[in-house]
């Protein structure tokens, strides 16, 4: 791992644990996706916080051609669970903030060391748990998205944070991926979509991380979280701002928007 590597997660963790804004990539642009994981994988070392889940994106164009993928992953740290009290998600003030609707998968089981490759059933045979729920994407560098994938993955895929809300009862049945979802955003609706318009479905995201994670030599453990991919699309959002995720009308996640804090240990330079 090189040094310029090294440097760019620092910048990027200092950056969250201030709370702070980058105003530009910090450090030279990674040369395609498997450097920016090479980032990603420093970064969370560094942290040394366990990882609860993983985040699942689209890379649409042009830059999947240019990658030749069409999704990416990043750790998410924080899972809130939702409980009927409206909980308060922390985004990046002076950053980039999204909110997203997702179908939310829970790993019952790791993956068989040495597996690398997967078919959509086995994928599926992995998962014991569906939920609905909101993630919530956010950075100091206000310019992620533009930037495209490779700045998306060096830090931690564009997540902040996972909202996990009420289980789909007999999800293998429900046919949950056909759901009408909307977004709202101060009680205006922002977006619509359904999971069955993902490639291969919300299967087809837990696939791809499963086959990414036994490239990178991650293991993937029992418990923790796929967070499948924005339904509706991604919506910028800022702090004082109120979202609810609504999943075919009878399932709702409500949550309130709050400015980041800086870390308890972190002390300005």
């Amino acid at each position: 791992m090189s040094g310029e590597t090294e440097a760019i997660a620092t910048r990027f963790l200092a950056a969250r644990r201030s709370a702070g804004q980058l105003a530009f990539y910090p450090g030279e642009f990674p040369q395609g996706l498997s450097a920016a994981y090479d980032v990603q994988d420093h970064a969370i070392a560094t942290l040394g916080k366990p990882v609860l889940g993983w985040k699942v994106g689209r890379i649409g164009e042009p830059f999947d051609r240019e990658h030749e993928a069409d999704r990416l992953a990043g750790p998410i740290f924080e899972v809130t669970e939702y409980n009927g009290q409206v909980p308060a998600m922390p985004v990046f003030a002076r950053g980039f903030a999204a909110a997203e609707a997702e179908f939310l998968l829970r790993l019952g089981r790791a993956p068989a060391a040495g597996k690398r490759s997967f078919t959509l059933n086995e994928a599926a045979d992995l998962i014991d748990a569906v939920h609905v729920g909101i993630e919530i994407a956010s950075s100091p560098l206000r310019s992620i998205n533009d930037l495209g994938p490779v700045a998306i993955v060096s830090d931690f895929g564009n997540n902040n944070g996972l909202l996990v809300g009420p289980a789909i009862v007999d999800w293998q049945s429900s046919g949950f991926e056909e759901w009408h979802v909307t977004t709202s955003v101060d009680g205006v609706e922002v977006g619509s979509g359904r999971a069955a318009d993902f490639p291969d479905g919300v299967v087809g995201s837990a696939r791809f991380l499963l086959e990414l994670m036994a490239a990178r030599g991650i293991s993937l453990k029992a418990g923790q979280w796929i967070s499948s991919g924005a339904v509706t699309g991604v919506h910028a959002v800022r702090p004082g701002q109120d979202v609810e995720a609504r999943f075919a009308d009878d399932l709702v996640v409500p949550c309130d928007l709050v400015a980041a804090a800086p870390a308890v240990n972190f002390k300005p330079a």
